[in-house]
């Protein structure tokens, strides 16, 4: 879990991951936060809180090397979850069960926003209908991997922006990622805060740039907003 300035969504979704009892490790990467993300990582149990260069990629890779010195099997999952999104009840379980199942390589979930405001619903389904059409799985959509797979492929490429993608791309050339219902959800204050409007231009312009190689995005577009 790759964390920047997170204080207002971590205790939530620390609360809902921990609640699940399955055997699994949570690795939170931290890339320097200045609030109280830090203390609320620490302070939380069976929680290991490690520090990387700021950047998810950067801090992905890093909990998904600490998470491969621990795993046995290369047939474990990587799970890699935002901090402000909470993965639906059993989930865990699902992956556990689906195991042994070696057809299934990767996948993501559905994704939905928290909150009844109907422009935030379709904000969801239009990402849920490119993902269907696609197979590109966002970071916001709890992408999981195989261990072996995701070691194969090298990882998320070392980018400002679009790892998620990028990474994608990669696992899609060599088997088709799943999709999981029910979704997982999204606190939607960013997009409340930035303007539900102009986050749906900017949802957009991201897709329309992805399907046709636009290079019309830049860092500063995908600013942060806390």
């Amino acid at each position: 879990m790759p964390t920047y300035n997170e204080e207002k969504a971590l205790p939530f979704t620390l609360s809902a991951l921990l609640q699940a009892h399955a055997p699994y490790e949570v690795v939170i990467v931290d890339g320097g936060s200045t609030d109280r993300t830090k203390h609320i990582a620490r302070g939380t149990p069976n929680v290991t809180f490690l520090t990387a260069p700021k950047g998810r990629a950067s801090q992905m890779n890093a909990g998904a090397d600490y998470a491969i010195e621990l795993s046995t099997d290369s047939n474990d999952w990587l799970l890699f979850l935002h901090a402000d999104t909470i993965l639906p009840a059993e989930s865990l379980h699902r992956l556990q069960a689906m195991r042994e199942d070696l057809s299934v390589q990767a996948g993501g979930f559905f994704h939905q926003f928290s909150g009844k405001d109907w422009r935030l619903r379709f904000i969801s389904w239009l990402d849920n209908f490119r993902c269907k059409h696609s197979r590109v799985i966002y970071g916001d959509q709890a992408l999981f991997v195989r261990r072996g797979l995701f070691e194969r492929l090298g990882g998320f490429p070392n980018q400002p922006i679009l790892e998620d993608v990028a990474f994608c791309e990669k696992i899609i050339a060599h088997t088709t990622p799943i999709l999981l219902n029910p979704p997982v959800v999204t606190d939607s204050r960013k997009f409340v805060q930035m303007g539900i409007w102009r986050s749906l231009a900017r949802v957009f312009l991201i897709i329309i740039s992805v399907e046709f190689r636009l290079p019309v995005l830049t860092p500063a577009f995908f600013r942060d907003i806390r």
